[in-house]
């Protein structure tokens, strides 16, 4: 057990994570400069003037005042760098190619379907099983939108699968519509419309839960409302009245102050987690029960869990590590101050357990893994350790099969996948 000791905040306790400077153990701390210590992300604070100091006294105190001298949204800047692990060994995994004469819309609309794979290519949505053999060939009209592209957010086409493999959806991504396919007919079984209020802020809020006979289509219908759907029928599940905010009347409880985000939802369905935003703008990444929202809870969307407030940061990349655990990158409390990483939440106390330096790119995880896209490649990384193990180098990967880990790329007429095997 650690000793116990009388510290310079005056208590006797456990001590906290980092040291402080003197300046911060004021009844209200100023703000302060995070100062990086060269061990994974940890770091020590210092007020403005001290941070430049060499000569500088940093203190010991207990948890509770670390806490109160150090909130993340008093922070100013760094100093230093964080350690980035890198521990590279043989990535292994087993290589296949398929070759197609058609490219996927926008290099990205590729979704996993069973053993294959499901491809939004012009306005053909194409299924094809994994040794390249074309299953199915269906029309899809894609409703026009206009052009956008706000500060790299592009609007352009999206397709997502059921992990049944029977139904998909097309949406636009930064964009107002969508519509979802029954892949065993090709026809569609339900339009979505989000509206157009900032829709080019964010992905369209859409992803499904459930297997056959009982899959469910999550999909945002306005700004601030989720529904949930039979994807079968497209029948409304969650009718509920939200209420409206009206000048000078009192704001409804049931109504949420809150634009909606990427969905991704757990392995088991049980949850999403939605990385929208609240003005002024600050990221909130929240997560819904959705269990408890189709068992009867009716306004589970618009009380969910807040894991964090980033600000004028949200649309991060997102993977679920097991079905407590969700992986979102980015560490720090402003989009200016971040740092290249990944913060693991416990989604049943909004924690953040580890963050670990390095991670920066569309990621996926499987089996306690992350595969995240960066400049150079994959990176493989263990979330356990902090380190990267491997680097698949070259390869651009823009979907994943859940039931394998599969990743797969668009590259030159052809769809070229990698499988891990350990």
């Amino acid at each position: 057990m650690c000793p116990v000791e009388t510290l310079a905040c005056g208590h006797a306790a456990l001590t906290g994570s980092r040291r402080v400077c003197r300046h911060l153990l004021a009844e209200e701390p100023p703000t302060y400069v995070g100062l990086l210590t060269g061990v994974g992300v940890d770091y020590d604070a210092a007020c403005e003037s001290c941070a430049d100091d060499p000569g500088r006294e940093l203190l010991r105190l207990c948890e509770g005042c670390v806490e109160r001298a150090t909130a993340f949204y008093d922070m100013t800047g760094w100093r230093g760098t964080p350690e980035v692990r890198v521990r590279d060994r043989p990535a292994g995994g087993r290589w296949a190619e398929l070759s197609f004469s058609l490219a996927p819309r926008n290099g990205q609309c590729v979704a996993s379907v069973d053993d294959g794979w499901a491809m939004l290519a012009d306005e053909r949505l194409i299924l094809f099983d994994g040794s390249g053999s074309v299953v199915a060939d269906h029309g899809l009209s894609i409703a026009p939108e206009p052009p956008s592209d706000w500060v790299g957010r592009v609007r352009c086409p999206a397709l997502h699968a059921s992990v049944d493999g029977r139904f998909a959806v097309v949406v636009t991504d930064y964009g107002r519509f969508g519509q979802v396919v029954d892949l065993s007919t090709g026809g569609h079984t339900l339009v979505l419309d989000r509206g157009d209020y900032h829709n080019y802020v964010t992905p369209f809020p859409v992803c499904f839960v459930g297997t056959w006979p009982d899959t469910v289509v999550v999909a945002a219908t306005a700004w601030n409302r989720l529904d949930a759907f039979d994807a079968a029928t497209g029948r409304l599940l969650t009718a509920r009245e939200t209420g409206r905010r009206t000048r000078g009347q009192p704001i409804p409880d049931t109504y949420l102050d809150y634009f909606h985000g990427r969905l991704l939802a757990n392995p088991s369905g049980r949850r999403i987690v939605d990385d929208g935003w609240v003005w002024h703008p600050a990221g909130i990444p929240t997560v819904i029960d959705v269990a408890a929202w189709l068992a009867g809870r009716v306004y589970a969307p618009e009380n969910g869990r807040r894991l964090a407030q980033r600000n004028y940061a949200w649309d991060q990349p997102m993977a679920w590590l097991d079905d407590r655990t969700v992986a979102i990158q980015r560490i720090g409390p402003d989009d200016e101050l971040m740092l290249d990483g990944v913060q693991r939440f416990d989604v049943e106390t909004g924690r953040v357990t580890t963050a670990f330096a390095g991670p920066s790119g569309r990621m996926w995880a499987y089996r306690g893994r992350l595969y995240v896209g960066a400049d150079n490649g994959t990176e493989i990384w263990d979330p356990a350790s902090g380190s990267r193990i491997a680097l698949l180098e070259g390869f651009k990967p823009i979907a994943q099969s859940p039931h394998t880990g599969t990743l797969v790329e668009a590259n030159r007429g052809a769809l070229r996948t990698w499988t891990p095997t350990d």
